[in-house]
């Protein structure tokens, strides 16, 4: 089948994007740069020139595919709530692309800020409504369409998703204890976060779109949980660096606006997934993949 990605050139995204090619699917892929343009032609895809904050645009993709992987999200913390709303806005206009179509359409969300009491989040389980304290909408609106009749799933990632190339939260991690010559966590640190490989994690995807249209909520989560004790040990050994535990104002000094990131206890259960999606993590583990993808270049202590 042609599938339109979107985000097709982000970290998540361009594994998604190899990943259908690999299995005998089209891509057609949104591209807002030319050199992103350039990169999606030379991996075998297709390129619509665009962008999330042109639903014109995001419709005319949609309209042309035969099914729909959003994995776009603007990672800007500054302008979060502002990111989470154009999320919102391009799915939703996505949906309206294809109402009365029967096409697949997966939306990506996160796992943090889920989980209650540290009790694993499991697929069943329904994210809040956005609010200030948890802005993002990917959930509700892919909800919101499905209960119209377009069916729309949600494939949840965790935290970490890891591996070659990883610009996310680990990396900021490991930037933050550079800066500060060390390598912290909050108390006991028994606060756990899933994790995912990135190329499990597109399989996932993968997998979904397969299984034709579905309001099934997925969780690529590859590991139910790591103690963010032993991610910041991890990060401590690549730099050789001290790791310490820090109080709760010691790791907003220290942390500052990612402190409430690293005090997530968020593990994430995946039976259901692996389940109806037939799916089997194979990748390395997250500590494992710290000490081995790369996330210390030669030279860079």
């Amino acid at each position: 089948m042609q599938v339109f990605v979107t985000g097709a050139t982000g970290f998540v995204g361009s594994a998604v994007t190899a990943e259908l090619l690999a299995n005998g699917h089209g891509v057609l892929g949104l591209a807002r740069s030319d050199r992103s343009a350039d990169g999606l032609r030379q991996a075998g895809a297709e390129v619509l020139r665009g962008e999330l904050e042109a639903p014109e645009t995001l419709r005319e993709g949609a309209r042309s595919c035969d099914a729909i992987i959003h994995t776009g999200f603007i990672h800007d913390f500054a302008r979060y709530a502002q990111a989470c709303a154009i999320d919102r806005a391009a799915i939703e206009a996505v949906g309206a692309a294809i109402e009365g179509t029967g096409k697949a359409f997966i939306v990506t969300a996160g796992l943090a800020g889920l989980a209650v009491a540290g009790n694993p989040v499991t697929e069943n389980d329904v994210a809040p409504p956005p609010s200030d304290l948890y802005p993002r909408a990917s959930d509700m609106a892919a909800r919101t369409l499905s209960a119209r009749g377009i069916p729309t799933a949600i494939m949840r990632l965790p935290p970490s998703v890891h591996g070659r190339g990883d610009h996310g939260f680990v990396p900021m991690l490991i930037d933050m204890a550079r800066e500060k010559g060390r390598s912290a966590y909050i108390g006991q640190g028994t606060n756990a976060w899933p994790a995912v490989h990135v190329a499990d994690a597109a399989r996932a995807f993968r997998l979904a779109i397969e299984r034709g249209p579905s309001a099934e909520t997925f969780h690529a989560a590859g590991e139910l949980g790591i103690p963010f004790r032993e991610i910041a040990q991890a990060i401590a050994a690549g730099l050789d660096l001290p790791c310490v535990s820090l109080s709760p104002d010691e790791a907003r000094e220290h942390f500052g606006w990612f402190a409430r990131f690293t005090a997530l206890d968020e593990p994430a259960a995946s039976e259901r997934t692996r389940r109806l999606l037939g799916w089997q993590p194979t990748g390395p583990d997250l500590l494992t993949d710290i000490g081995q993808a790369g996330y210390f270049p030669v030279g860079a202590h």
